[in-house]
């Protein structure tokens, strides 16, 4: 297990936005970590209230956002607008080309939000979007937020790549199994957790080779995501 501790991120605070890179993104070059497997981006951000990003394209990538806290307006050119609140998870396949835009519409909340990039599997797709609130989801267990074939409710995506949210009260824990072939990203989004007995805090991920059994257990309220990559 290779662990990446959050106070190793790239960082950027641009006032309006206070940005935590785990892989090598923008101004932020580190050779030594440029993604992992079909992962490519965990950005952790913070933008203040009224502030945003303002239109600009993507394309062929998997975009999907997290929302940890406060809220998100999206708009984009396939026509969708949508307040992103605490709890909902976003999907975006840019594919051959998109344009969009994020804000944060409090007046005196930052928004607090896990931004995701994986690589598809396909170029040139036509783009589409889709959402998936997990803000009631069940604390104690993992919930399929993302997957190739979007089984089980989850959302499709261009990538064999099931992305996994557990929320955890202390004491709390959740066991993942990891095939041979497969390879997880752990990733603590808030709390403070074990993961086969290394404590891990807010913003550290960890690096996993199956076969093997990821176990995480919550040293106090958290969340936690588990990519599962081929």
């Amino acid at each position: 297990m290779r662990i990446r501790r959050a106070n190793e991120r790239g960082h950027a605070d641009h006032g309006w936005l206070n940005t935590f890179h785990t892989f090598s993104f923008a101004d932020y070059y580190d050779p030594n970590w440029m993604g992992f497997r079909t992962l490519r981006v965990i950005n952790d951000d913070l933008v203040m209230p009224g502030k945003g990003f303002g239109t600009h394209p993507h394309r062929d990538m998997e975009i999907i956002t997290y929302m940890l806290s406060g809220a998100l307006e999206h708009k984009d050119s396939m026509g969708n607008g949508r307040v992103i609140a605490t709890g909902e998870a976003q999907y975006m396949a840019a594919g051959r080309g998109v344009l969009h835009s994020e804000f944060n519409p409090k007046p005196d909340e930052p928004a607090h939000l896990l931004q995701i990039w994986i690589q598809p599997d396909e170029l040139g797709v036509a783009p589409r979007y889709a959402e998936k609130s997990l803000a009631a989801a069940e604390t104690g267990k993992w919930h399929l937020v993302t997957s190739k074939t979007g089984r089980d409710g989850s959302m499709a995506i261009h990538q064999d790549a099931d992305l996994w949210l557990a929320k955890l009260e202390a004491g709390q824990k959740a066991a993942h199994e990891l095939a041979a072939t497969r390879h997880a990203w752990l990733h603590v989004a808030e709390g403070r957790v074990t993961v086969n007995g290394k404590a891990l805090d807010a913003g550290d991920a960890a690096a996993l080779d199956g076969p093997g059994t990821a176990e995480v257990k919550a040293l106090e309220g958290s969340q936690v995501l588990l990519f599962d990559l081929n």
